[in-house]
């Protein structure tokens, strides 16, 4: 099959390869089905290709089925680089909303004690919960807050009293991504973030209560703690305005010292730094400190979202399940050519996805794997994975993180009006509630590829299981 000037070799049903051409050093590998592919815009081979001819890249460029054309990077895209082999970190190869995320917490209900009190749930969810561009919420930062915030993440704001120790467990990196350093955070970027914690922001962000509709894998979800008709939550957001701050003075000083490391560009947007370089090292100090704020925002919500539950439905236990990010750069040890190599993994709309038995995640989950949490879009469903053992081997141990877009924004707003969609989705029993329509009708679920045809193509590739699928009944929508 040809997508613009490539050619896709197909390996399996669920794996397409493009042979390096050109600059490319290692090859790109697509995971998707054969309509997934013909969906794609030709500009995710491109980038892909691009992201292969990056120095110090190892194995393959990789892109998940959900991939669709971004910033440098497809979204949806995972690389790998040796810092031995002049391997480099690209801020756009972890994209601008720096550890953007989803986070799964169990209710104690189920969909029969949330339907008398649906419309008060969405009522006081939209108003304790801050959403919308540019909003701000009740914490303000002084200095030493921020400090302390971008240095220790959820942990820091469990210390602070919002959540409890036991919620640490369950969050990527124990809720504090070590190896941050505040130092490198912008004024411009702090002031950006001081009243912004505890919010949803806009765009694809949303707080989703949701049904447990379909079991895949028994032993799994019982592990997980899940079943049908089982209420639980989806928060999805990240480092708000800090982690695009973040990612926009780092790119401009990665573009202008590319020619100083003697690295050529295949796109600007691709702008990196050598790992061990001063600005590398510089990059990475600042984008774990927006790691850790995305954990310390998700935290400060999951107990905003407490609180309501607490009042509209005491008998509620929100026990958080798993937190896990999609736009990170993590050094990771994998199995290279036999030997092991400690790598530094960027995705970009793409999830970590460990298997069974893997030290990195919760005891009481280890048995049997990571849970992958995929976001559908507003109004369709959602889904829980877990990871593979296989994994390993075929994309550094990553998923897909979404639907992905099927078209743009604009596109979709032309196409939908907001009013419209929040009655269409209320006749189905979804209370939606958002600040903005037109910010509604660019997240139609129309504008999206369809997530049960991704996450099938996730599991037939082997990347992750299907264990899992829910329903929405109310979202507070960005």
């Amino acid at each position: 099959m040809n997508k613009g000037e490539y050619t896709l070799q197909r390996e399996s049903e669920f794996a397409w390869r493009i042979d390096p051409t050109g600059k490319m050093r290692v090859p790109g590998v697509v995971y998707a089905d054969e309509s997934l592919i013909e969906g794609m815009d030709d500009k995710v081979f491109e980038q892909l290709a691009n992201v292969a001819s990056l120095p110090g890249i190892v194995q393959a460029a990789y892109a998940m089925p959900d991939a669709h054309w971004g910033y440098g990077f497809p979204i949806g895209g995972v690389a790998a680089f040796d810092p031995d082999e002049g391997g480099v970190v690209s801020a756009g190869g972890v994209g601008f909303d720096i550890s953007c995320g989803v986070r799964c917490l169990r209710t104690g209900l189920t969909v029969d004690d949330i339907e008398p009190h649906k419309k008060k749930l969405a009522d006081q969810l939209y108003k304790h919960i801050p959403v919308g561009v540019g909003s701000t919420g009740r914490i303000h930062l002084n200095d030493k807050g921020m400090q302390g915030m971008l240095r220790g993440g959820a942990r820091w704001a469990v210390e602070q009293g919002f959540g409890n120790p036991e919620d640490l467990e369950h969050i990527e990196e124990r809720g504090c991504m070590a190896g941050a350093d505040p130092a490198e955070v912008s004024d411009r970027a702090r002031k950006r973030q001081q009243d912004e914690m505890g919010t949803l922001g806009s765009g694809n962000h949303y707080l989703e209560v949701q049904r447990v509709a379909e079991i895949y894998d028994r032993n799994t979800a019982a592990a997980f703690g899940l079943q049908v008709d089982d209420v639980v939550i989806f928060i999805h957001c990240g480092s708000r305005g800090l982690g695009h701050q973040i990612g926009t003075e780092f790119l401009k000083y990665m573009v202008l010292a590319a020619s100083q490391h003697k690295i050529e560009l295949p796109d600007r947007e691709l702008a990196c730094a050598p790992i061990n370089s001063e600005l590398g090292q510089a990059y990475l100090g600042a984008m774990r400190a927006g790691i850790n704020c995305a954990l310390a925002n998700r935290q400060i919500i999951t107990h905003l979202t407490r609180e309501v539950f607490a009042d509209v439905l005491p008998k509620a236990d929100l026990t958080l399940l798993f937190d896990v990010s999609h736009n990170t750069c993590k050094v990771e040890a994998h199995r290279v050519q036999g030997g092991e190599r400690k790598l530094y993994v960027h995705r970009k709309g793409a999830t970590r996805a460990f298997g069974p038995g893997h030290p990195e995640i919760p005891e009481t989950l280890r048995a049997v794997g990571q849970p992958v949490l995929i976001g559908g879009s507003m109004g369709t469903e959602s889904h829980v994975l877990v990871g593979t053992e296989q994994g390993a081997d075929l994309s550094f141990h990553s998923a897909c993180h979404g639907a992905g877009r099927a078209m743009s924004r604009h596109q979709a707003s032309k196409q939908w009006r907001g009013r419209s969609l929040v009655d269409e989705l209320a006749e189905r029993g979804i209370q939606i509630r958002s600040p903005s329509m037109r910010g509604v009708a660019e997240e139609a679920p129309g504008a999206y590829k369809d997530v049960r045809a991704v996450v099938d193509a996730a599991e037939k590739a082997g990347l992750a299981r299907k264990v899992a699928r829910l329903e929405p009944h109310v979202c507070v929508k960005g």
